[in-house]
């Protein structure tokens, strides 16, 4: 088969593979849809990820497809479904998992390999978050699953509610995806972020208020604008810098989600008068659950989330190297979708 191969840092070569075989418990699924990802790109930038991927390794992690093999110990699946699979599962067995923080597991098991013409499910993947799909589920729409697994969890950390205000500091998918959830809550949304094609994907997911923070000064526009303070503000863009500006724009009694990944190594400086006196909730939601792979699936079935609003790019897999290079140099594309046929 073919696949994209992480080597190093902004080193990925398309490569002809051998088909493994299959050990017990597994399936091989042939991709039909696979979708970049930004922290694919972080990846591919720093050639690594500590807790996801060492190289050389398969590349990508954002995929739906049909079942093409199945081992012979694997009950309840056959060849020719329709599925999707998360990009980890957990252990079930550690302090976490029991814990019903399936998200923070111990030992989560991670699989990459999207960009390829098929992948190989492990066993515990497929039995903890392998999903059929619904005949009418079109493939690009469930490779979102994953990613918007990740915000259901954020969403559901900041126990959004209708008529709350909501600040989004971030226009790529994952801010995109928080914003639509926000407006399906019910919430007054305000997305901040960088380029018009953003921003107007924004607008069209819903949310009226809108802040163009192309010079860089993230808390000085979103003032400018006149929005804050806000009842929750979600950082999705992973920079200290703008970590650092949150509890300046939350109200008192108010809540922040430090959605976005910051640069290993890299730490922040808090008010502590303004942390404490205005009793503010800091929260860092990490990862998903199999609870809310299967909560994201549903919103997908259910058109609350369509690749249409996400998905503004194609790419055959041959020219996928270069994608991530012009994508390592800026290119403002929300996601694109990989072709590997």
């Amino acid at each position: 088969m073919r696949a994209a191969v992480l080597h190093g840092k902004e080193q990925v070569s398309i490569e002809t593979l051998p088909d493994l075989a299959l050990k017990p418990g597994e399936v091989r699924i042939g991709i039909q849809a696979a979708l970049t990802c930004g922290t694919d790109l972080k990846v591919f930038k720093r050639g690594y990820h500590a807790k996801m991927i060492v190289p050389p390794a398969v590349f990508g992690h954002e995929l739906a497809g049909v079942i093409t093999e199945v081992a012979a110990d694997v009950p309840g699946w056959k060849t020719g479904e329709r599925v999707v699979v998360a990009n980890s599962a957990p252990c079930g067995k550690c302090r976490c998992c029991l814990g019903s923080q399936e998200n923070l597991c111990d030992d989560l098991l991670f699989l990459n390999g999207a960009y390829a013409e098929s992948i190989v499910v492990p066993a515990r993947q497929v039995a903890k978050n392998l999903l059929r799909l619904k005949p009418e589920t079109a493939f690009r729409d469930a490779a979102l699953t994953e990613p918007l697994a990740c915000v259901v969890q954020g969403v559901e950390d900041c126990s959004l509610s209708s008529g709350q205000s909501l600040l989004i500091i971030g226009a790529g998918p994952i801010g995109l995806m928080f914003a639509k959830l926000g407006v399906h809550a019910g919430c007054q949304v305000t997305v901040a972020g960088r380029g018009e094609s953003r921003l107007a994907a924004a607008r069209k997911l819903g949310v009226h208020n809108l802040v163009d923070v192309r010079d860089g000064d993230v808390e000085a526009a979103i003032r400018a604008a006149g929005a804050p303070p806000f009842d929750v503000v979600v950082e999705a863009v992973g920079k200290p810098e703008v970590w650092e500006c949150t509890p300046r724009l939350v109200r008192k009694g108010g809540l922040i989600n430090l959605f976005g990944g910051c640069p290993s190594g890299t730490s922040i400086r808090l008010d502590t008068g303004l942390m404490h006196y205005s009793s503010l909730t800091l929260k860092a939601s990490f990862h998903h659950t199999p609870r809310t792979i299967r909560r994201a699936l549903e919103l997908i079935e259910n058109g609350i989330i369509r690749a249409a609003d996400f998905v503004d790019g194609e790419c055959p897999l041959a020219e996928l190297p270069e994608l991530f290079r012009k994508m390592a140099a800026g290119n403002r594309a929300v996601k694109t979708f990989i072709n590997v046929a």
